[in-house]
C-alpha cells in the first residue's frame, strides 16, 4: 500500500468507516449497548440513562412482549397501546357473525365491559443478564455435536426452572446472541389476563388491506388498546372477574406536539428475527426457501379464499390464516426483488472475501465460509427438506387443524412419560397451560368440512413430492383402495376429535390409552411421531454442528470489528433510532414523510379495503379535528416515515420522540425496506408508523372514547 500503510491497517480503516454508518442506521441494539451510540449527539433530549434501569424504572420497562408483537403501557392502570393487526387474533377469537368485532370494532365503556382475550399474554421485562459462563461451564471440547446440544439444553432448563421458582408469575427465557457466542437470561412478569378495551373498525384499523401492505403513501389507523389485569394481590393469573387492572412501575406519556420532517425518533420493541450477519451460503439457501414459500403461499391462499366464500363464519375463522399468508407473500417477493436491486449476493461475497483476508492475517479460521458452504450442501440442506416434509403435515401453524390437534395430544402423552428436565422444551410442565389453551381455542380457527378438504389438499401436495421425499407414513394411505380422498373421508367420519371437550379429556391419557382408542387421526399422529422422533434426534446433531460453524464465523466478525457489531434480532428487547424522513424509491419520484386524513378520503372506493366510514368523511368535511390538526397541513396527520429499522415482532412498538414520549406506533415497512432483514440500504430503509395524532383523533372524535383520552392524560 502507498505511504507504507499495511493491508491490515487499511482494512481496519475501511471497516471503521463502515462501522460509523452501521451504528447510526443499521443496529437493533441491546439495552446495555445503547451507551456506545452517543444518543444525545444524535438528537435525544432525555437522559439516556433513563432508557433502561436494572431496577425496572427505566422507560424500557413500559415496553411489553405480547407474544409475537409489542405493546406499551400508556397509563398507570395497565392500558396497553399496540397494533390492530397484533390484536387481530384476539378480535377474531372473540368474533362471530352476530358480534363481528373484526369488522365493526369494539369499545368498552368501563372496565367491566372489556373483552377477555384467552390466548393473549403480556410479558413485562423485569431484568436481563449475561449468563454465557453458566452455559459454557457445562461444555467441553471433547463433546460431540449431540452432546453439546443436550448439555446446552439441560443447562438452560435448569436456569429457567430456578428463576421461575422464585415467584408465582415469573417467566424466564434464554436467548443466544451472536450465534451462541453469548447467552442472555430474560426474566418477565407473566400477565395472562389481557382484555380488549378498544379497537377501531376494520375499515380504519386495516384500511388499505393487502393492497397497501408494505406500501407508501399509507393511511392505516393500525392501533388497538388492550388492558392487563392481575389478581388483587398483584399476581399474573388467568382471567377471573375479581382481577384488577395492573399498575406498572412505568408508563409512557403521549407526545403533545407530534413529529415533523427531520425530527429525532427512536423505537423500543421485540423484533423477531433478522439475518444481517449471514454468510453467503446461508443467504443462498434462504433465497431458495423464499422462492419455495412464495409458491406454497399462492396455493394456500387460493384454497382458503375459496373456502371463505362459503359463509361469514368460515371467513372469520380463517381470516387470520389468510392475513398471515398474504403478508408473508408480499414480504418475500419484496425481499427477492430487493436482493436483485441491491445486488446483495455480490455484496455478501465481497464481504466474505474481506473477512477471509482479515482472518488470514489474524490467526482466525480463514476457511470458515467454505466450511459452512460444504456443510449446507452435503448435510444441512438434504436434512432440512426431509425433515420439513415429515413435520409439515402436523404443524400447528400451517397443518390441518384436527391432525395437528391429534399430533399435539400424542406428543403431550409421550413427553409426559419423561422427567420434566428431559422433556422437549415445549412440553415441559411450565408450558402445559398454553398447550391446553391451544386445544381449547382451536374451535375458533377451523371449520370441520374445510379442514377435511384441507387435509386432502396437504396430503396430495406431499404425495406429489419426489419419491424419496414422500414421508413413509403417507405411502400406505396413497396405496389404500380409496387413496388419499377415501382415507380422509373415512377418518373424518370416524374420529371423535371434532369435539373439543373430548380432546381436552385426552390430555392426561397415556400412550397406550390413546392407541386403544383406535382413532384414525391419532393413529396417524403416532406414525408421524415414530418417523419424526428419529429425525428430531438427528436434527439436534445436524443443527448444533451448523450453530458451531456459524459461531466461529460470528466470533471472527466480532473480533474484526472489535465487538462493535449488533447481534441479529432474536425476539428480545432492542433499541433503534432514526429521523423522520421521506425517500426516493426510483427516478423522479420523492415521497414526503407524512400523510394526512385527506389521503384516506381520497382513497375511498366504497368497498373494503378502501371503504371510508361515513362518520370520518363527515368529520373531515366539517374540519371537526379537535386539537389534533396540524396548522401547516390544515388536517390531521395519518402516518409518517422514519429511518429506524424493524422487523416482524416490532409491530405495535411505540415510536418515541426526542423527549421519550409516544409520537407514533410502528406497523409496517416500505416495500423497498423489507430487504432490511438481511441488509440495510440507508437511502431506502423506512419504517411506517401511524401518527399518534390520528390514533387520538379516531379514539376521541370518531368513537367518542373520552374515558380513554382522559386516561391517557390528554386534556382538550
Amino acid at each position: 500500500m502507498k505511504n507504507g500503510i499495511s493491508f491490515s491497517i487499511y482494512l481496519l480503516i475501511i471497516f471503521n468507516l463502515l462501522l460509523s454508518s452501521l451504528m447510526a442506521d443499521e443496529g437493533m441494539w441491546m439495552p446495555h449497548q445503547m451507551k456506545m451510540l452517543y444518543l444525545e449527539k444524535q438528537g435525544l433530549k432525555m437522559d439516556p440513562d433513563d432508557l433502561y434501569k436494572e431496577n425496572g424504572t427505566g422507560l424500557m420497562s413500559a415496553i411489553v412482549n405480547l407474544g409475537g408483537g409489542t405493546g406499551s403501557f400508556v397509563s398507570e392502570n395497565g392500558l396497553i397501546l399496540t397494533n390492530h393487526h397484533v390484536a387481530f387474533g384476539a378480535l377474531q377469537r372473540a368474533s362471530d357473525p352476530e358480534s363481528n368485532y373484526l369488522q365493526d370494532g369494539f369499545l368498552a365503556a368501563n372496565y367491566s365491559e372489556e373483552l377477555p382475550s384467552p390466548g393473549s399474554v403480556c410479558r413485562v421485562l423485569l431484568y436481563y443478564e449475561n449468563i454465557t459462563d453458566q452455559i459454557y461451564d457445562e461444555l467441553s471440547d471433547t463433546m460431540s455435536p449431540l452432546e453439546r446440544y443436550n448439555a446446552i439444553d439441560k443447562a438452560k432448563k435448569k436456569i429457567v426452572k430456578k428463576v421461575e421458582s422464585e415467584g408465582p408469575d415469573l417467566y424466564a427465557s434464554i436467548a443466544s446472541a451472536y450465534s451462541g457466542n453469548q447467552y442472555y437470561l430474560y426474566t418477565f412478569k407473566n400477565i395472562k389476563d389481557v382484555r380488549i378495551a378498544y379497537a377501531p373498525p376494520r375499515d380504519l384499523g386495516n384500511f388499505g388491506g393487502e393492497v397497501d401492505n408494505w406500501m407508501w403513501p399509507r393511511h392505516t389507523c393500525d392501533f388497538t388498546f388492550f388492558r392487563a389485569y392481575v389478581s388483587p394481590e398483584g399476581h399474573g393469573i388467568d382471567y377471573h372477574p375479581d382481577n384488577v387492572p395492573y399498575q406498572p412501575k412505568v408508563h409512557l406519556d403521549i407526545a403533545k406536539n407530534g413529529v415533523a420532517d427531520g425530527d429525532f425518533t427512536f423505537i423500543m420493541g421485540y423484533p423477531g428475527k433478522t439475518y444481517r450477519n449471514y454468510s453467503t451460503p446461508e443467504l443462498l439457501f434462504d433465497i431458495e426457501l423464499l422462492k419455495n414459500s412464495i409458491n406454497e403461499r399462492i396455493e394456500y391462499i387460493e384454497f382458503f379464499e375459496k373456502a371463505s366464500e362459503k359463509s361469514k363464519a368460515i371467513e372469520i375463522k380463517y381470516a387470520g390464516m389468510l392475513k398471515g399468508l398474504y403478508n408473508g407473500l408480499k414480504n418475500y417477493r419484496g425481499k427477492l426483488e430487493g436482493f436483485e436491486k441491491g445486488n446483495l449476493l455480490t455484496i455478501k461475497k465481497k464481504s466474505d472475501e474481506k473477512y477471509k483476508e482479515w482472518a488470514q492475517q489474524n490467526a482466525s479460521d480463514a476457511d470458515i465460509v467454505n466450511k459452512i458452504d460444504a456443510y449446507y450442501e452435503s448435510v444441512y440442506k438434504p436434512f432440512y427438506w426431509k425433515n420439513r416434509n415429515a413435520t409439515s403435515i402436523s404443524s400447528f401453524y400451517r397443518g390441518p387443524a384436527l391432525l395437528s390437534q391429534a399430533y399435539l395430544l400424542v406428543r403431550i402423552s409421550l413427553e409426559s412419560q419423561k422427567p420434566d428436565i428431559e422433556r422437549d422444551y415445549a412440553y415441559q410442565e411450565r408450558n402445559m397451560p398454553g398447550l391446553t389453551q391451544r386445544i381449547e381455542l382451536a374451535e375458533r380457527r377451523y371449520d370441520p368440512e374445510v379442514d377435511k378438504e384441507y387435509t386432502k389438499f396437504r396430503l396430495n401436495i406431499l404425495a406429489d413430492q419426489p419419491e424419496d421425499q414422500i414421508p413413509a407414513v403417507l405411502r400406505p394411505i396413497i396405496n389404500s383402495p380409496g387413496g388419499i380422498r377415501g382415507w380422509v373421508n373415512s377418518a373424518f367420519q370416524t374420529t371423535k376429535l371434532t369435539d373439543p371437550d373430548y380432546r381436552l379429556s385426552l390430555m392426561n391419557k397415556s400412550p397406550d390409552e390413546l392407541r386403544a382408542l383406535s382413532d384414525p387421526l391419532i393413529d396417524l399422529a403416532f406414525q408421524i411421531e415414530n418417523e419424526v422422533s428419529e429425525l428430531r434426534i438427528e436434527g439436534h446433531s445436524v443443527n448444533q454442528n451448523r450453530y458451531d460453524l456459524k459461531k466461529t464465523y460470528i466470533q471472527g466478525l466480532m473480533e474484526m470489528l472489535e465487538g462493535r457489531l449488533a447481534s441479529d434480532a432474536n425476539s428480545t428487547i432492542r433499541f433503534t433510532y432514526g429521523l423522520v424522513k421521506g425517500y426516493s424509491p426510483r427516478d423522479a419520484v420523492y415521497y414526503e414523510p407524512l400523510t394526512t386524513v385527506k389521503g384516506v378520503i381520497d382513497k375511498d372506493t366504497g368497498e373494503f379495503p378502501f371503504h371510508v366510514p361515513e362518520k370520518l368523511k363527515s368529520l373531515h368535511q366539517k374540519k371537526d379535528f379537535g386539537n389534533y390538526m396540524v396548522p401547516e397541513f390544515g388536517d390531521v396527520p395519518a402516518c409518517f416515515l422514519n429511518t429506524t429499522n424493524v422487523t416482524g415482532g416490532n409491530s405495535g412498538s411505540p415510536t418515541l420522540d426526542a423527549n421519550g414520549d409516544v409520537c407514533g406506533l410502528v406497523f409496517d415497512m416500505t416495500y423497498e425496506s423489507v430487504i432490511g432483514d438481511y441488509y440495510i440500504i440507508p437511502e431506502y430503509q423506512r419504517v411506517i408508523n401511524v401518527d399518534i395524532r390520528y390514533v387520538l383523533f379516531i379514539t376521541d372524535k370518531f368513537s367518542g372514547a373520552q374515558h380513554i383520552i382522559e386516561e391517557l392524560g390528554i386534556k382538550n
